[in-house]
């Protein structure tokens, strides 16, 4: 029985689908009912894999409505274009990309991922709504340093109250929906148990890496974005970088990495040693993210709680 391998372009208000094996194509609605028509349209067919492309919010609905149906594959919008682009497509339209994602998937035997978690979901919606009102809270705090007029001062100091009690609503909503299952709950506890991770950070690492404890050491690296990438051409050496992956992951895991500076003697020695070493305090850090981020993830996988080392 033949595999299908199905591209699906996601606008708005439809989904373009491609079928390789046959090139057959059509358009469905970008809603339940468009869900339901795509499903009977592949039929009893076996399915290898279902492409697509994150587009904002419109994405959302297909992945939480077919996740657990059929093997869906999210991958990178820059990757899917440069994709075409190499295999000679410069046209872009949404029929064109639907059959490039397709031919992608067999290219690159993309492995279907794991079904999302709808709590998942919701608390990386939560997640996102208290990054921007932290992003609103420093704003008016710094105008409200340089404000003369009285009726300004007044209305800013009334909206930072409004965006502050808005942060603490979000903060017990992450909380409740965290304890509310008992995975979750569990790799919380595991994350907290770190040095250097607190309540919002460890709701951020479970929110943004769902995947912690099932991926090894260059795995999670790799796709937090803190593996280094090597530049080098014959016996020209380029500078090694850090990049893609998960950014709002990379920007969680800052403030935990200086905290963790002080108070985890490990990772304060490996600090240390990379300065004394002489590399730049910022590529010291960033081994410190690094190094949070796989000691996260090898506690979780093995169930277990952070012990400092033995002397």
């Amino acid at each position: 029985m033949t595999d299908h391998n199905i591209g699906v372009d996601i606008s708005k208000s439809h989904l373009d689908v491609f079928r390789l094996e046959d090139g057959a194509a059509q358009r469905f609605d970008n809603s339940t009912t468009g869900f339901r028509a795509l499903t009977k349209w592949l039929g009893n067919a076996s399915v290898a894999r279902i492409v697509f492309e994150p587009t904002g919010a419109y994405h959302k609905a297909f992945e939480v409505a077919l996740g657990g149906v059929l093997p869906l594959v999210k991958v990178n919008p820059l990757q899917a274009r440069r994709f075409a682009e190499a295999y000679g497509t410069r046209a872009k339209t949404d029929a064109v990309d639907a059959r490039m994602l397709a031919r992608m998937g067999v290219a690159f035997d993309l492995e279907p991922q794991a079904p999302q978690s709808k709590n998942i979901g919701v608390l990386r919606d939560l997640h996102v709504a208290r990054a921007g009102l932290i992003k609103d809270q420093t704003r008016l705090r710094n105008r409200a340093q340089t404000q003369v007029m009285s009726v300004l001062k007044r209305q800013t100091k009334a909206r930072l109250t409004l965006v502050e009690r808005q942060i603490a609503e979000l903060d017990i909503e992450i909380s409740t929906l965290i304890a509310a299952q008992e995975n979750t709950a569990r790799t919380c506890d595991i994350l907290r148990s770190m040095p250097g991770i607190g309540a919002v950070s460890a709701a951020a690492m479970l929110t943004l890496m769902p995947e912690l404890g099932t991926l090894d050491r260059k795995q999670v690296a790799s796709l937090a974005g803190l593996a280094p990438i090597t530049r080098q051409s014959g016996q020209w050496q380029g500078k090694s970088f850090i990049g893609s992956g998960r950014k709002p992951l990379r920007d969680a895991l800052y403030m935990p990495a200086l905290v963790a500076l002080r108070w985890n003697p490990d990772l304060k020695e490996k600090y240390n040693r990379l300065r004394a070493a002489g590399k730049p305090a910022k590529v010291a850090i960033v081994a410190v993210m690094r190094n949070l981020i796989e000691i996260a993830n090898a506690l979780i996988k093995a169930n277990r709680k952070w012990t400092p080392k033995a002397a």
